[in-house]
Protein backbone atom coordinates (compact mmCIF):
# COMPACT_ATOMS: atom_id res chain seq x y z
CA UNK A 1 0.00 0.00 0.00
CA UNK A 2 1.17 3.59 -1.05
CA UNK A 3 1.53 5.70 2.36
CA UNK A 4 -0.63 8.15 3.04
CA UNK A 5 0.25 12.02 1.21
CA UNK A 6 0.33 13.31 4.59
CA UNK A 7 2.63 11.09 5.36
CA UNK A 8 5.94 12.01 4.22
CA UNK A 9 8.35 10.52 5.60
CA UNK A 10 9.31 13.79 7.25
CA UNK A 11 8.32 13.97 11.28
CA UNK A 12 5.31 15.42 11.69
CA UNK A 13 5.90 18.90 13.57
CA UNK A 14 3.22 20.30 16.26
CA UNK A 15 1.15 22.73 15.77
CA UNK A 16 1.89 26.32 17.46
CA UNK A 17 1.04 29.37 16.89
CA UNK A 18 0.01 28.87 13.14
CA UNK A 19 2.86 26.76 12.34
CA UNK A 20 4.12 23.60 12.49
CA UNK A 21 7.21 22.97 14.15
CA UNK A 22 9.46 20.63 15.40
CA UNK A 23 9.79 19.78 19.56
CA UNK A 24 12.06 22.19 21.75
CA UNK A 25 14.51 19.41 22.04
CA UNK A 26 13.79 17.61 18.68
CA UNK A 27 12.95 14.39 19.75
CA UNK A 28 9.87 12.23 18.11
CA UNK A 29 7.86 9.59 18.56
CA UNK A 30 6.68 6.67 15.91
CA UNK A 31 3.19 5.71 15.16
CA UNK A 32 2.45 1.84 13.86
CA UNK A 33 -0.34 0.01 12.22
CA UNK A 34 -1.66 -2.11 14.70
CA UNK A 35 -2.47 -4.48 11.80
CA UNK A 36 0.48 -5.28 10.65
CA UNK A 37 3.16 -3.07 12.71
CA UNK A 38 4.36 -1.33 9.79
CA UNK A 39 6.00 2.08 10.62
CA UNK A 40 3.49 4.92 9.33
CA UNK A 41 5.54 8.51 10.55
CA UNK A 42 7.19 10.13 13.23
CA UNK A 43 5.61 13.15 14.99
CA UNK A 44 7.17 15.70 17.65
CA UNK A 45 7.25 14.32 20.92
CA UNK A 46 6.67 17.78 22.88
CA UNK A 47 6.99 18.40 26.53
CA UNK A 48 6.51 20.89 29.16
CA UNK A 49 8.86 23.47 27.35
CA UNK A 50 6.86 23.06 24.28
CA UNK A 51 3.14 23.13 26.48
CA UNK A 52 4.85 26.52 27.35
CA UNK A 53 4.84 28.06 24.07
CA UNK A 54 1.50 26.19 22.91
CA UNK A 55 -0.26 28.16 26.12
CA UNK A 56 2.06 31.12 25.28
CA UNK A 57 0.24 31.42 21.75
CA UNK A 58 -3.22 30.65 22.96
CA UNK A 59 -3.10 33.41 25.57
CA UNK A 60 -1.80 36.06 23.08
CA UNK A 61 -4.27 34.69 20.28
CA UNK A 62 -7.09 35.25 22.87
CA UNK A 63 -6.54 38.47 24.53
CA UNK A 64 -5.13 40.38 21.24
CA UNK A 65 -5.06 39.93 17.25
CA UNK A 66 -8.00 39.25 15.41
CA UNK A 67 -9.80 36.10 17.12
CA UNK A 68 -10.99 38.64 20.07
CA UNK A 69 -12.85 41.13 17.37
CA UNK A 70 -14.28 37.58 15.49
CA UNK A 71 -18.52 37.70 15.35
CA UNK A 72 -20.43 35.10 16.15
CA UNK A 73 -21.26 35.42 12.54
CA UNK A 74 -17.43 35.37 11.60
CA UNK A 75 -17.07 32.02 14.56
CA UNK A 76 -19.81 30.45 12.53
CA UNK A 77 -18.41 30.83 9.10
CA UNK A 78 -15.34 29.77 9.92
CA UNK A 79 -16.89 26.54 11.51
CA UNK A 80 -18.42 26.35 8.28
CA UNK A 81 -15.45 26.66 6.19
CA UNK A 82 -13.96 23.73 8.36
CA UNK A 83 -16.57 21.73 8.17
CA UNK A 84 -16.89 21.58 4.23
CA UNK A 85 -13.15 20.72 4.28
CA UNK A 86 -13.26 17.91 6.85
CA UNK A 87 -16.08 16.49 4.06
CA UNK A 88 -13.81 17.22 1.49
CA UNK A 89 -10.84 15.00 3.56
CA UNK A 90 -12.84 12.62 4.50
CA UNK A 91 -11.45 9.88 2.95
CA UNK A 92 -8.09 11.28 4.32
CA UNK A 93 -9.24 11.04 8.14
CA UNK A 94 -10.83 7.60 8.05
CA UNK A 95 -7.56 6.30 6.83
CA UNK A 96 -5.40 8.17 8.87
CA UNK A 97 -7.72 6.74 12.02
CA UNK A 98 -7.73 3.16 10.97
CA UNK A 99 -3.97 3.22 9.78
CA UNK A 100 -3.31 4.50 13.23
CA UNK A 101 -5.71 3.11 15.58
CA UNK A 102 -7.12 -0.33 13.44
CA UNK A 103 -10.55 0.96 13.39
CA UNK A 104 -12.56 -0.22 10.31
CA UNK A 105 -12.74 1.98 7.56
CA UNK A 106 -16.31 1.56 7.61
CA UNK A 107 -16.78 2.44 10.92
CA UNK A 108 -14.00 5.54 10.56
CA UNK A 109 -15.93 6.39 7.54
CA UNK A 110 -19.14 6.60 9.45
CA UNK A 111 -17.81 8.29 12.06
CA UNK A 112 -16.51 11.40 9.55
CA UNK A 113 -19.83 11.99 8.27
CA UNK A 114 -21.57 12.63 11.48
CA UNK A 115 -18.60 14.49 12.79
CA UNK A 116 -18.73 16.58 9.81
CA UNK A 117 -22.53 17.10 10.95
CA UNK A 118 -20.88 17.67 14.58
CA UNK A 119 -18.93 20.97 13.18
CA UNK A 120 -21.95 22.21 11.61
CA UNK A 121 -24.13 21.56 14.52
CA UNK A 122 -21.67 23.96 16.82
CA UNK A 123 -21.57 26.59 13.85
CA UNK A 124 -24.95 26.86 14.12
CA UNK A 125 -24.79 27.30 18.57
CA UNK A 126 -22.29 30.26 17.76
CA UNK A 127 -24.94 32.67 16.70
CA UNK A 128 -27.37 31.05 19.74
CA UNK A 129 -25.11 32.35 23.14
CA UNK A 130 -27.32 34.60 24.60
CA UNK A 131 -27.55 36.16 28.36
CA UNK A 132 -31.29 37.01 30.17
CA UNK A 133 -32.45 40.64 31.50
CA UNK A 134 -33.20 40.82 34.98
CA UNK A 135 -35.40 42.85 37.05
CA UNK A 136 -34.03 44.42 40.14
CA UNK A 137 -36.20 45.11 42.83
CA UNK A 138 -34.52 48.87 42.46
CA UNK A 139 -36.22 50.76 39.66
CA UNK A 140 -33.16 53.23 39.15
CA UNK A 141 -31.04 50.00 38.12
CA UNK A 142 -31.08 47.95 35.10
CA UNK A 143 -29.00 44.88 35.19
CA UNK A 144 -29.04 42.02 32.60
CA UNK A 145 -26.19 39.00 31.94
CA UNK A 146 -23.74 38.61 29.15
CA UNK A 147 -22.25 35.40 28.46
CA UNK A 148 -18.01 35.64 27.85
CA UNK A 149 -15.75 33.01 26.58
CA UNK A 150 -13.62 31.58 29.31
CA UNK A 151 -9.96 31.73 27.86
CA UNK A 152 -7.69 29.59 27.46
CA UNK A 153 -8.33 25.92 27.09
CA UNK A 154 -7.00 22.49 27.25
CA UNK A 155 -7.86 18.76 26.38
CA UNK A 156 -6.37 15.94 26.49
CA UNK A 157 -8.22 13.19 24.62
CA UNK A 158 -8.17 9.29 23.96
CA UNK A 159 -6.45 6.91 21.14
CA UNK A 160 -10.19 4.97 20.63
CA UNK A 161 -11.59 7.98 18.80
CA UNK A 162 -9.02 10.50 17.63
CA UNK A 163 -11.01 12.81 14.91
CA UNK A 164 -14.26 12.08 16.82
CA UNK A 165 -12.57 13.51 20.24
CA UNK A 166 -10.57 16.32 18.53
CA UNK A 167 -13.72 17.68 16.90
CA UNK A 168 -15.45 17.45 20.21
CA UNK A 169 -12.80 19.76 21.92
CA UNK A 170 -12.40 22.32 19.23
CA UNK A 171 -16.12 22.80 17.32
CA UNK A 172 -17.48 24.25 21.74
CA UNK A 173 -13.69 26.28 21.55
CA UNK A 174 -14.24 28.03 18.05
CA UNK A 175 -18.33 28.60 18.50
CA UNK A 176 -17.54 30.13 21.76
CA UNK A 177 -14.54 32.27 21.02
CA UNK A 178 -12.26 30.65 23.45
CA UNK A 179 -8.89 29.17 22.32
CA UNK A 180 -7.39 25.83 22.53
CA UNK A 181 -4.43 23.39 22.82
CA UNK A 182 -4.84 20.21 22.31
CA UNK A 183 -3.22 17.21 23.70
CA UNK A 184 -3.58 14.21 21.58
CA UNK A 185 -2.94 10.29 22.63
CA UNK A 186 0.18 9.37 21.74
CA UNK A 187 -1.06 6.07 20.14
CA UNK A 188 -3.23 7.81 17.90
CA UNK A 189 -1.77 11.61 16.31
CA UNK A 190 -2.28 11.65 13.15
CA UNK A 191 -6.03 12.96 12.46
CA UNK A 192 -6.00 15.25 14.97
CA UNK A 193 -2.69 17.17 13.31
CA UNK A 194 -4.63 17.27 9.95
CA UNK A 195 -7.23 18.51 11.38
CA UNK A 196 -5.04 21.16 12.54
CA UNK A 197 -3.80 22.00 9.12
CA UNK A 198 -7.41 21.81 8.06
CA UNK A 199 -8.40 24.72 10.75
CA UNK A 200 -5.49 26.91 9.64
CA UNK A 201 -6.95 26.69 5.94
CA UNK A 202 -10.39 27.13 7.18
CA UNK A 203 -9.23 30.86 8.52
CA UNK A 204 -8.51 29.54 12.31
CA UNK A 205 -6.07 32.44 13.19
CA UNK A 206 -2.59 32.00 14.61
CA UNK A 207 -1.90 30.48 18.20
CA UNK A 208 -6.50 29.75 18.09
CA UNK A 209 -5.28 26.01 17.50
CA UNK A 210 -2.45 24.53 18.86
CA UNK A 211 -1.91 20.54 18.73
CA UNK A 212 0.94 19.46 21.48
CA UNK A 213 1.63 15.78 20.42
CA UNK A 214 3.62 13.98 23.19
CA UNK A 215 3.51 11.10 25.85
CA UNK A 216 0.78 11.54 29.11
CA UNK A 217 3.49 11.70 31.80
CA UNK A 218 5.43 14.12 29.83
CA UNK A 219 3.27 16.91 27.50
CA UNK A 220 -0.04 15.63 29.34
CA UNK A 221 1.25 16.17 32.91
CA UNK A 222 2.55 19.80 31.83
CA UNK A 223 -0.68 20.52 30.23
CA UNK A 224 -2.80 19.75 33.17
CA UNK A 225 -0.88 21.60 35.81
CA UNK A 226 -0.06 24.60 33.39
CA UNK A 227 -1.13 27.70 35.20
CA UNK A 228 -1.78 29.54 31.92
CA UNK A 229 -4.83 27.62 31.41
CA UNK A 230 -8.52 28.11 32.36
CA UNK A 231 -10.45 25.34 31.33
CA UNK A 232 -9.55 21.25 30.70
CA UNK A 233 -11.09 18.31 29.27
CA UNK A 234 -10.11 14.87 29.59
CA UNK A 235 -11.43 12.06 28.26
CA UNK A 236 -9.76 8.84 29.32
CA UNK A 237 -9.40 6.58 32.20
CA UNK A 238 -10.69 7.32 35.94
CA UNK A 239 -7.48 7.07 36.67
CA UNK A 240 -6.03 9.63 34.85
CA UNK A 241 -8.87 11.65 35.07
CA UNK A 242 -7.81 11.82 39.11
CA UNK A 243 -4.56 12.84 38.64
CA UNK A 244 -5.87 15.63 36.35
CA UNK A 245 -8.07 17.07 38.65
CA UNK A 246 -5.20 17.12 41.16
CA UNK A 247 -3.10 18.49 38.74
CA UNK A 248 -5.75 21.24 37.70
CA UNK A 249 -6.53 22.03 41.54
CA UNK A 250 -3.22 24.09 41.67
CA UNK A 251 -4.30 27.07 39.98
CA UNK A 252 -8.34 26.45 40.65
CA UNK A 253 -9.14 25.43 36.67
CA UNK A 254 -12.38 25.02 35.72
CA UNK A 255 -12.45 20.71 34.83
CA UNK A 256 -14.86 18.57 32.77
CA UNK A 257 -14.32 15.10 32.80
CA UNK A 258 -15.65 12.29 30.49
CA UNK A 259 -14.23 9.13 31.73
CA UNK A 260 -14.44 5.56 31.78
CA UNK A 261 -17.37 2.79 32.06
CA UNK A 262 -18.82 -0.74 32.94
CA UNK A 263 -22.15 -0.26 31.53
CA UNK A 264 -24.84 -2.61 31.92
CA UNK A 265 -27.01 -3.66 29.69
CA UNK A 266 -29.98 -5.27 30.81
CA UNK A 267 -32.47 -7.62 28.87
CA UNK A 268 -35.68 -8.84 29.78
CA UNK A 269 -37.61 -11.72 28.64
CA UNK A 270 -40.62 -9.71 26.93
CA UNK A 271 -38.13 -7.51 24.86
CA UNK A 272 -37.65 -8.43 21.10
CA UNK A 273 -34.68 -10.66 21.87
CA UNK A 274 -33.43 -10.96 18.22
CA UNK A 275 -32.73 -7.76 17.90
CA UNK A 276 -31.28 -7.08 21.69
CA UNK A 277 -29.18 -9.84 20.96
CA UNK A 278 -27.72 -8.46 17.66
CA UNK A 279 -27.13 -5.16 19.03
CA UNK A 280 -25.83 -6.29 22.74
CA UNK A 281 -22.89 -7.87 20.25
CA UNK A 282 -22.78 -4.29 18.65
CA UNK A 283 -22.97 -2.39 22.10
CA UNK A 284 -20.17 -4.65 23.54
CA UNK A 285 -17.73 -5.28 20.47
CA UNK A 286 -17.88 -1.95 18.44
CA UNK A 287 -14.10 -0.54 17.76
CA UNK A 288 -13.13 -4.27 19.17
CA UNK A 289 -14.44 -3.40 22.89
CA UNK A 290 -12.68 0.07 22.60
CA UNK A 291 -15.12 2.26 23.62
CA UNK A 292 -16.14 3.83 26.79
CA UNK A 293 -19.93 2.79 27.39
CA UNK A 294 -19.43 0.05 25.86
CA UNK A 295 -22.33 -2.92 27.17
CA UNK A 296 -19.78 -5.45 29.10
CA UNK A 297 -22.27 -6.28 31.73
CA UNK A 298 -24.84 -7.91 29.94
CA UNK A 299 -27.44 -8.92 32.37
CA UNK A 300 -30.34 -11.03 30.86
CA UNK A 301 -33.18 -12.48 32.69
CA UNK A 302 -32.70 -15.46 33.85
CA UNK A 303 -35.61 -17.83 32.13
CA UNK A 304 -33.82 -16.60 28.03
CA UNK A 305 -30.56 -16.31 29.40
CA UNK A 306 -28.63 -19.09 28.31
CA UNK A 307 -30.21 -19.45 24.92
CA UNK A 308 -29.45 -15.25 24.51
CA UNK A 309 -26.13 -16.25 25.76
CA UNK A 310 -25.59 -18.79 22.99
CA UNK A 311 -27.09 -16.31 20.02
CA UNK A 312 -24.82 -13.95 21.03
CA UNK A 313 -21.82 -15.79 20.69
CA UNK A 314 -24.06 -16.73 17.35
CA UNK A 315 -23.73 -13.21 15.79
CA UNK A 316 -19.94 -12.46 17.67
CA UNK A 317 -18.75 -15.03 15.63
CA UNK A 318 -20.17 -14.36 12.62
CA UNK A 319 -18.14 -10.92 12.61
CA UNK A 320 -15.18 -10.73 10.55
CA UNK A 321 -11.82 -9.77 12.04
CA UNK A 322 -8.72 -8.28 10.16
CA UNK A 323 -7.51 -5.54 8.68
CA UNK A 324 -9.37 -2.83 9.07
CA UNK A 325 -8.42 -1.32 5.33
CA UNK A 326 -10.19 -4.23 4.22
CA UNK A 327 -14.03 -2.81 3.70
CA UNK A 328 -15.47 -6.13 4.72
CA UNK A 329 -14.23 -6.21 8.20
CA UNK A 330 -16.00 -5.77 11.22
CA UNK A 331 -12.89 -5.66 13.70
CA UNK A 332 -9.99 -4.50 13.53
CA UNK A 333 -6.94 -4.94 16.37
CA UNK A 334 -6.73 -3.99 19.35
CA UNK A 335 -4.69 -0.17 19.60
CA UNK A 336 -1.07 -1.35 20.70
CA UNK A 337 0.81 -4.60 22.64
CA UNK A 338 0.10 -2.97 25.72
CA UNK A 339 -3.38 -2.96 25.50
CA UNK A 340 -3.41 -6.46 24.15
CA UNK A 341 -1.53 -7.59 26.81
CA UNK A 342 -4.26 -5.86 29.19
CA UNK A 343 -7.18 -7.72 27.59
CA UNK A 344 -5.22 -11.02 27.87
CA UNK A 345 -4.70 -10.35 31.11
CA UNK A 346 -8.34 -9.95 32.32
CA UNK A 347 -9.16 -12.79 30.01
CA UNK A 348 -6.41 -14.88 32.20
CA UNK A 349 -8.14 -13.91 35.25
CA UNK A 350 -11.94 -14.24 34.27
CA UNK A 351 -10.97 -18.10 33.75
CA UNK A 352 -8.77 -18.42 36.92
CA UNK A 353 -11.90 -17.46 39.07
CA UNK A 354 -14.38 -19.42 37.19
CA UNK A 355 -15.83 -18.49 33.87
CA UNK A 356 -15.76 -20.20 30.77
CA UNK A 357 -15.96 -18.82 26.88
CA UNK A 358 -18.97 -19.34 25.42
CA UNK A 359 -16.89 -18.17 22.11
CA UNK A 360 -13.66 -16.04 21.26
CA UNK A 361 -10.83 -16.36 24.81
CA UNK A 362 -7.51 -16.17 23.08
CA UNK A 363 -6.03 -14.08 21.15
CA UNK A 364 -5.32 -14.61 17.19
CA UNK A 365 -1.81 -14.95 15.69
CA UNK A 366 -1.77 -17.01 13.28
CA UNK A 367 -1.24 -16.22 9.71
CA UNK A 368 -2.66 -12.65 8.71
CA UNK A 369 -2.91 -11.47 12.27
CA UNK A 370 0.82 -12.82 13.45
CA UNK A 371 1.81 -9.36 13.56
CA UNK A 372 -1.38 -7.90 14.63
CA UNK A 373 -3.31 -6.72 18.39
CA UNK A 374 -6.05 -9.09 17.49
CA UNK A 375 -8.37 -10.44 19.92
CA UNK A 376 -11.67 -11.86 18.94
CA UNK A 377 -14.86 -11.48 20.26
CA UNK A 378 -15.59 -13.15 23.61
CA UNK A 379 -18.67 -13.95 25.58
CA UNK A 380 -18.15 -15.67 29.39
CA UNK A 381 -20.41 -17.76 31.21
CA UNK A 382 -20.28 -18.27 34.55
CA UNK A 383 -19.39 -14.59 35.54
CA UNK A 384 -20.45 -12.89 38.59
CA UNK A 385 -20.71 -9.58 39.83
CA UNK A 386 -17.18 -9.84 42.37
CA UNK A 387 -15.01 -11.35 39.48
CA UNK A 388 -12.70 -8.97 38.05
CA UNK A 389 -13.19 -8.79 34.33
CA UNK A 390 -16.75 -7.81 35.76
CA UNK A 391 -16.23 -4.95 37.80
CA UNK A 392 -13.26 -3.12 35.93
CA UNK A 393 -13.41 -1.32 32.59
CA UNK A 394 -11.53 -3.94 30.11
CA UNK A 395 -11.66 -1.88 27.17
CA UNK A 396 -11.35 -4.95 25.18
CA UNK A 397 -13.92 -7.14 23.16
CA UNK A 398 -14.96 -9.12 26.49
CA UNK A 399 -18.48 -9.37 27.67
CA UNK A 400 -20.24 -11.28 30.58
CA UNK A 401 -23.70 -12.49 30.94
CA UNK A 402 -25.09 -12.33 33.90
CA UNK A 403 -28.61 -13.54 34.54
CA UNK A 404 -31.11 -12.14 37.20
CA UNK A 405 -34.76 -12.52 38.36
CA UNK A 406 -36.49 -9.58 39.15
CA UNK A 407 -36.39 -6.09 38.21
CA UNK A 408 -35.34 -4.91 41.57
CA UNK A 409 -32.12 -6.90 41.73
CA UNK A 410 -31.31 -6.09 37.89
CA UNK A 411 -31.30 -2.59 39.24
CA UNK A 412 -29.66 -2.85 42.41
CA UNK A 413 -26.57 -4.70 40.71
CA UNK A 414 -26.60 -2.83 37.40
CA UNK A 415 -26.07 0.59 40.19
CA UNK A 416 -23.55 -1.14 41.99
CA UNK A 417 -20.35 0.02 40.37
CA UNK A 418 -18.07 3.11 40.79
CA UNK A 419 -19.08 4.06 37.18
CA UNK A 420 -22.28 5.57 35.60
CA UNK A 421 -21.98 6.35 31.74
CA UNK A 422 -24.34 4.50 30.12
CA UNK A 423 -26.90 2.09 30.51
CA UNK A 424 -29.14 -0.49 27.83
CA UNK A 425 -32.63 -1.13 28.82
CA UNK A 426 -34.40 -4.04 26.38
CA UNK A 427 -37.98 -4.57 27.35
CA UNK A 428 -41.71 -4.65 25.74
CA UNK A 429 -43.26 -2.90 28.73
CA UNK A 430 -43.46 0.84 28.50
CA UNK A 431 -43.76 1.21 32.48
CA UNK A 432 -40.77 -0.51 33.25
CA UNK A 433 -38.76 1.18 30.66
CA UNK A 434 -39.78 4.41 32.20
CA UNK A 435 -38.93 3.03 35.59
CA UNK A 436 -35.36 2.08 34.77
CA UNK A 437 -34.15 4.80 32.79
CA UNK A 438 -35.06 7.14 35.88
CA UNK A 439 -33.68 4.20 38.84
CA UNK A 440 -30.06 3.41 36.40
CA UNK A 441 -27.17 5.70 37.62
CA UNK A 442 -26.11 6.87 34.64
CA UNK A 443 -25.71 9.99 32.30
CA UNK A 444 -27.27 7.98 29.08
CA UNK A 445 -30.04 5.68 29.57
CA UNK A 446 -31.03 3.98 25.87
CA UNK A 447 -34.05 2.15 25.91
CA UNK A 448 -34.38 -0.74 22.80
CA UNK A 449 -31.35 0.98 21.43
CA UNK A 450 -27.62 1.34 22.68
CA UNK A 451 -25.42 4.25 21.87
CA UNK A 452 -27.92 6.70 20.24
CA UNK A 453 -25.65 9.71 19.89
CA UNK A 454 -26.69 13.23 18.53
CA UNK A 455 -25.46 16.96 18.63
CA UNK A 456 -27.75 18.23 20.08
CA UNK A 457 -28.35 15.58 23.39
CA UNK A 458 -26.30 16.26 26.21
CA UNK A 459 -23.76 12.82 27.38
CA UNK A 460 -21.41 12.52 29.90
CA UNK A 461 -21.33 10.59 33.31
CA UNK A 462 -22.38 9.98 36.38
CA UNK A 463 -19.99 8.66 39.66
CA UNK A 464 -16.27 8.19 38.59
CA UNK A 465 -17.22 8.65 34.96
CA UNK A 466 -16.60 11.77 35.31
CA UNK A 467 -18.22 15.32 35.10
CA UNK A 468 -19.78 18.46 32.72
CA UNK A 469 -21.87 17.32 29.46
CA UNK A 470 -20.44 17.13 25.82
CA UNK A 471 -22.92 17.92 22.64
CA UNK A 472 -26.15 20.00 23.01
CA UNK A 473 -25.87 23.79 24.90
CA UNK A 474 -24.80 21.88 28.00
CA UNK A 475 -21.20 21.41 25.92
CA UNK A 476 -21.13 25.27 24.95
CA UNK A 477 -22.01 26.73 28.84
CA UNK A 478 -18.90 24.51 30.23
CA UNK A 479 -16.70 27.50 27.61
CA UNK A 480 -18.32 30.41 29.27
CA UNK A 481 -18.56 32.48 31.68
CA UNK A 482 -21.94 34.31 32.93
CA UNK A 483 -21.27 37.58 34.05
CA UNK A 484 -23.76 40.36 35.46
CA UNK A 485 -23.96 43.77 34.18
CA UNK A 486 -25.20 46.35 36.61
CA UNK A 487 -26.07 49.77 35.01
CA UNK A 488 -27.96 52.74 37.53
CA UNK A 489 -30.14 54.57 35.41
CA UNK A 490 -30.20 57.83 37.43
Amino acid sequence: MAPHPFLTGTPLGLLIDGGFVPAADGQTLPSHDPATGEHLADFARGQAADVDRAVAAARAAFESGPWPRFSSAERQALLLRLADLVAAHAEDFALLDTLDMGSPIRHTRGSVAMLTDLVRYYAGMARGIEGVTATPSNPAMFACTVKEPVGVCAAIIPWNGPLWASILKLGPVLATGCTLVLKPAEDASLSPLLLGKLALEAGVPPGVFNVVTGLGNEAGAALAAHPGVDKIAFTGSDTTGRAIMASAAGSLKRISLELGGKSPNIVFADADLDKAARMAVVAAFANSGQVCSAGTRLFVERGVADDFAAAVAHHAGALRLGNGIDPATDLGPLVSARQLARVTGHMDDALAEGAGAVCGGERLSEGAFAQGFFFPPTVLSGATDTMRAVREEIFGPILAVLPFDSEEEVVARANATPFGLGAGVWTGNVGRAHRLGRRLRAGSVWVNCYNAIDPAVPSGGMKASGMGREYGKNHLEEHLETKSLWIATD
